[in-house]
């Protein structure tokens, strides 16, 4: 079992929903990334997605296209971002992590070398926004092999075949958008998410969580009312962006929005 379905199961069996903060490495600058993720798990944090940052993030919006630009300037690699990893790993052995990112970076290091690099510093999954698992059967079992996580995404028009079929080759958790658009595009419609939602229960044993368009604790009740998590990631960002100079003010503005989400999440269970 690993990490991701070891904190899963036990969530579900306290009837608690998880919280998935997302954060791009590197950002607002290398040093801060690793006492950032450390925050997360301080503010509540269950499992953490972890950007790795790309000068093309085609499904993302303004908020996390500006977070990778604002990484890259400082040179962010993707051997960094696992180096980061396996920094956190020094002090928190539970958390589970989750790289986020595009292809590229992962075929220019070579898909056995990162697999390798990644599952040595204790990455629990890998989420691939461009890798559609037709194209994955080379490259998921590297992954699934290291007990590391192969996570895909469903959308809004996913037909429910191809939910099957996604659901085939994940393990961990499935990432649901909630919105046909970009990270931080548009306003989430709730009812449409709960009853897509339920619709991906039918189809997969999978966990199911939910991302782009939580921006608060209503919003993070609301989808955990009807997903397995919450994934939350511009409103974050955003906060970095605004925060970049000064450490301890970030640091409380990320505990100040992610503490109401969790206690929103554990209001579920009572």
């Amino acid at each position: 079992m690993s990490r991701i379905e070891g904190v899963l199961k036990s969530l579900k069996e306290q009837g608690r929903k998880a919280l998935i903060p997302y954060i791009t490495a590197g950002d607002p600058e290398p040093g801060q990334t690793v006492s950032l993720m450390h925050t997360l798990v301080d503010a509540g944090s269950d499992i953490i997605e972890l950007g790795v940052p790309f000068s093309d993030p085609m499904a993302d919006g303004p908020v996390i296209q500006l977070a990778c630009e604002r990484a890259l300037v400082h040179g962010t690699s993707l051997r960094q971002v696992v180096g980061m990893v396996k920094e956190f790993r020094k002090t928190n052995t539970t958390t589970p992590v989750v790289l986020m990112g595009y292809l590229n970076p992962m075929e220019a290091m070579g898909y056995e070398a990162f697999a390798d690099a990644a599952a040595d510093a204790g990455v629990d999954g890998i989420l691939t926004v461009d890798l559609p698992p037709e194209e994955a059967e080379d490259v998921a079992p590297l992954f699934s092999a290291r007990n590391m996580d192969p996570i895909f995404l469903l959308a809004p028009t996913t037909t429910d075949e191809r939910i099957k079929a996604i659901s085939e080759h994940s393990s961990g958790y499935v990432y649901y958008v909630s919105i046909k658009g970009v990270t931080g595009s548009a306003t989430i419609n709730v009812d449409e998410v709960a009853k897509k939602v339920a619709h991906v229960h039918e189809l997969t044993a999978l966990p199911v969580g939910v991302g782009f368009g939580i921006r608060d604790a209503e919003t993070a009740a609301a989808v955990g009312k009807v997903s397995d998590g919450v994934i939350v990631g511009s409103v974050l960002v955003d906060t970095i962006a605004r925060h970049q100079t000064d450490p301890e003010a970030l640091a409380k503005a990320l505990k100040d929005l992610l503490h109401p989400m969790r206690e929103a999440l554990d209001s579920l269970a009572s």
